[in-house]
């Protein structure tokens, strides 16, 4: 049994006329005629009784015509799903997020807005640091991740840069440098130890905080290795060491800890939306689009601002 066929036979049955229906149909009465006579063949059994002023349904005509009514409107919601999910309109997004991000507040806006657009499509989101993201791309756990990009991440990922942030200094607030300096010149801690997330785990944050400190002459003294935000800043407030951090981790209270900006950097950390370049999910790439017009809508508004209040500390 054809659509056309379909289509033709509901015409027949709701106009109950074979020219009323051939008009509905946009075609000539006799192929109509012959194409109801070949679905009556196909099924076996006659579903019109001809009349004078017409067609009639028989008995088997009315148990057909039951079951196929609602087809064609079941049909246009059909194509309408597909065409939405081909759109990433509906579906799912499966997000990762690294930790040391999440309390950035473009990460959070960027987030709203895209749920704002496409609010049909089921979201879901994974913390875990950059490695564990890339790695959840490639074995298509997720769909797409805000990380820290890095040369280590699979050569299959397509990155997209969204922002960068400058890097503060976390010390003891007992410390005498934290007492005494609003910003720290880095020499002045070359013999601290810092407390820093493995290499593994953190590829481009731990670099970054390490060519910090040989732009500023020394190699870093590593103290103990932390895998978390939560568990470096409990080491810092215990005095174990001191660490160095993105700067929207300043949200972070943690009793015991300061934060303090750094003098004579340029250094910064960055932060980028990726997904498999292979296949992608139209989720993916949605939300990559919502990110990249999130960050030009960023920039723009820091290109508007005098450069002291970009520079600025957070305090948000």
């Amino acid at each position: 049994m054809e659509l056309r066929h379909i289509r033709y036979f509901l015409a027949v049955a709701e106009e109950h006329n074979f020219t009323r229906a051939a008009n509905r149909l946009h075609i000539a009465q006799p192929p109509l005629s012959q194409q109801i006579r070949t679905l009556e063949q196909e099924i076996g059994t006659a579903l019109f009784v001809r009349t004078p002023h017409g067609a009639e349904l028989t008995d088997a005509g009315h148990a057909l015509y039951q079951q196929l009514s609602g087809l064609p409107q079941q049909l246009l919601h059909a194509k309408d799903v597909a065409l939405k999910a081909a759109k990433g309109e509906i579906g799912k997004l499966r997000l990762g997020v690294t930790g040391t991000a999440a309390l950035h507040p473009a990460i959070p806006a960027v987030i709203r807005q895209y749920r704002r657009r496409y609010p049909e499509v089921e979201l879901t989101i994974e913390e875990a640091n950059s490695l564990a993201l890339a790695e959840g791309l490639a074995s298509d756990r997720l769909d797409a991740a805000i990380l820290r990009p890095s040369d280590s991440d699979p050569t299959h990922l397509t990155v997209q840069h969204f922002l960068e942030e400058q890097l503060v200094i976390a010390l003891p607030a007992s410390h005498p440098i934290a007492r005494a300096h609003e910003t720290i010149d880095v020499i002045d801690l070359k013999d601290e130890p810092f407390i820093l997330t493995p290499r593994t785990l953190a590829v481009s944050l731990h670099d970054a905080v390490v060519h910090v400190c040989q732009e500023a002459g020394f190699a870093p003294i590593i103290g103990q290795p932390a895998p978390q935000i939560a568990s470096i800043l409990s080491m810092v407030s215990a005095e174990l060491g001191i660490s160095m951090l993105p700067e929207s981790m300043r949200q972070l209270s943690v009793k015991g800890v300061v934060y303090r900006p750094i003098k004579h950097t340029a250094i910064k950390v960055e932060l980028a939306v990726a997904h498999r370049s292979l296949n992608p999910a139209q989720s993916a790439i949605n939300f990559a689009a919502t990110v990249n017009q999130q960050r030009l809508a960023r920039e723009a508004l820091l290109a508007d601002k005098p450069t002291s209040e970009v520079n600025a500390p957070s305090t948000r």
